[in-house]
C-alpha cells in the first residue's frame, strides 16, 4: 500500500495538524516505509508463538501494602505557601 499525499493530509486533518508541502512529502515517505515494514512482518510464521505483553518476564515491583502512621498535619502543612486551618489554600480554577 503506497501512502499518498492525500493520505497524509487526511491523517493531519484528523490530528488537527497544519503541514507544509515539504512535511507532507516527508511524512508520506516515512509512513510508506513503516507500512512496508509491517507488511514484511506479516510474512513471519508465528504459529506456536505465545502472545506476550512484555519481551521479558515481569514481576510486580510494588512493596507490600502495609498500614503505617501518617506524617501528621503539622509536617504535611509545614512548607505550604498558604494554608487555612488544616487545609492547603490553592488558586481558584473554576468560575
Amino acid at each position: 500500500m503506497k501512502m499518498t499525499i492525500a493520505d497524509v493530509e487526511q491523517v493531519a486533518r484528523l490530528a488537527r495538524l497544519e503541514l507544509t508541502a515539504e512535511d507532507k512529502e516527508l511524512f508520506a515517505g516515512q509512513m510508506d516505509a513503516i507500512l512496508g515494514y509491517v507488511e514484511k512482518l506479516k510474512e513471519l510464521n508465528t504459529d506456536g508463538i505465545v502472545p506476550t505483553s512484555h519481551a521479558v518476564p515481569m514481576e510486580n515491583a510494588f512493596r507490600a501494602d502495609v498500614v503505617r502512621p501518617s506524617i501528621g498535619l503539622e509536617k504535611a502543612l509545614a512548607n505550604a505557601p498558604e494554608k487555612t486551618g488544616t487545609f492547603f489554600v490553592v488558586p481558584k480554577v473554576i468560575e
